[in-house]
């Protein structure tokens, strides 16, 4: 496919804009449609609605080369040759499954203007069997035109490099036409020596969930032995590195702590477990409630450390939490362990607030209540305990002597174990990190 091929991107959220701006970069002309005029007209002007390191700047560049467009037009996409549909799909309001309202109706939309021998191309999170659905619907719509499957493997703070250089590209098509199209999309990602998987289109959507539950599973693992460290007095920290130096096993996702939140990681294991049902295969998937109860646990084990450390009564006492995000170099709050912990402290009677690098005004908007503050000297000043709840580098860079200055009492629970127990602790301060006892 020529480099001056046109594609559409239906959705411009965060896997859409970055998609988009991606694509254009390496050389295509690239349509972003999306229902929601204010984001079409900030996107148009270079600006995201979220942070994500570099991609503002991409963005700008892309949109100065005249290569990227952004409407509300659906039917400007009608010489596209591939469409990728990066909507969201949520979980549903009244249970565990995955909402497919938004991916249903954005094939719906496109369908009208599908040219002959079009592709329209799914990089949503979807339960498996969707995409097979999918291409039935669109059979019906647009005889004349195909759907495939390619899951996207984006970390936030990293969606960049994980589109232009992922570790993977996972296609699931039913023919070889739809393949070669993908390959000439993807060529200069393949041309770096990029793994290429084809696969039916089951398989397909089962590699995204399947590795999201992997990756879930790590983390509940570390931090259920993080549990077991601090009833038996041993250090997690030891003990993950340990582990982590086993080629089988790997270091990476071991860092014990308030486990793990955002859009994806949470919602995608829960809607695998409700497919999982659906399919009759539910007790294959049944470790995931605890993976997720696990997780759960992590953040309510942070409250009954503040307990003890301070009071059953949390009314007296002001509580400094630094994060808000679920990870750093993001403004994303979706089930955020950090905010979590900070609203049920707040809901138990203590003065709580909040700072973030990126993370206030999405915080504020989702917990109105919660005090936030702009600096991290304001936000820990009269503090009778700081917790550190979101690995942001500042964080790790903060002087303890500085900052002890500042509290009423020097006490710190280090949620993420990402700190330096060492330093802070001869600076005079009482340190608590998860799974180690001394």
């Amino acid at each position: 496919m020529a480099m001056n091929s046109t594609l559409s991107v239906i959705g411009c959220g965060y896997l859409g804009a970055t998609h988009a701006a991606c694509m254009s970069s390496l050389g295509f002309s690239v349509i972003g449609v999306d229902t929601d005029p204010k984001k079409v007209a900030m996107l148009s002007r270079g600006e995201l609605p979220f942070y994500e390191p570099g991609l503002e700047a991409l963005l700008a560049q892309e949109i100065a080369t005249g290569r990227l467009t952004f409407t509300s037009d659906f039917s400007t996409v009608a010489d596209a040759d591939v469409h990728f549909v990066c909507v969201g799909t949520p979980q549903s309001k009244d249970g565990l499954a995955a909402d497919l309202t938004y991916v249903k109706s954005a094939v719906s939309a496109i369908a009208p203007f599908l040219k002959e021998g079009a592709l329209v191309v799914g990089k949503s999170t979807v339960p498996v069997g969707t995409a097979q659905s999918l291409r039935e619907q669109l059979m019906q719509l647009a005889p004349a035109a195909d759907l495939a499957w390619n899951p996207e493997f984006l970390r936030e703070g990293f969606a960049i490099e994980d589109t232009l250089t992922p570790n993977r590209l996972v296609v699931g098509v039913v023919n070889d036409r739809a393949e070669q199209i993908l390959k000439d999309v993807y060529a200069p990602i393949l041309a770096l020596g990029t793994p290429w998987i084809r696969a039916d289109l089951a398989t397909a959507e089962l590699v995204k969930v399947a590795a999201n539950s992997f990756l879930a599973t790590k983390i509940s693992f570390i931090n259920a032995m993080a549990e077991v460290c601090e009833a038996a007095g041993g250090d997690i920290t030891v003990l993950a590195k340990a582990i982590g130096y086993d080629p089988r096993i790997g270091s990476r996702f071991l860092q014990a702590g308030i486990g793990f939140g955002g859009g994806c990681l949470p919602k995608d294991i829960r809607a695998f477990m409700a497919r999982a049902e659906e399919l009759g295969a539910q007790q294959a998937v049944e470790f995931l409630r605890e993976i997720d109860a696990i997780n759960l646990r992590a953040r309510q084990r942070v409250i009954d450390v503040v307990r003890t450390d301070l009071s059953e009564d949390l009314t007296a006492y002001k509580i400094a939490v630094l994060g808000a995000t679920f990870k750093p170099d993001s403004d994303d709050v979706r089930d955020s362990p950090a905010l979590d912990i900070a609203m049920q402290l707040h809901a138990a009677g203590a003065n709580v607030v909040v700072h973030d690098p990126k993370g206030i005004e999405p915080a504020r908007k989702r917990f109105p209540d919660l005090n936030f503050a702009h600096s991290v000297t304001d936000c820990v000043k009269d503090a009778d305990l700081i917790l550190h709840l979101t690995e942001w580098k500042e964080y790790r860079a903060l002087d303890p002597l500085v900052i002890g200055n500042l509290v009423k009492n020097k006490m710190i629970i280090d949620g993420r174990n990402a700190l330096d127990r060492e330093l802070w602790r001869d600076a005079g301060w009482k340190f608590h990190a998860l799974g180690r006892t001394n």
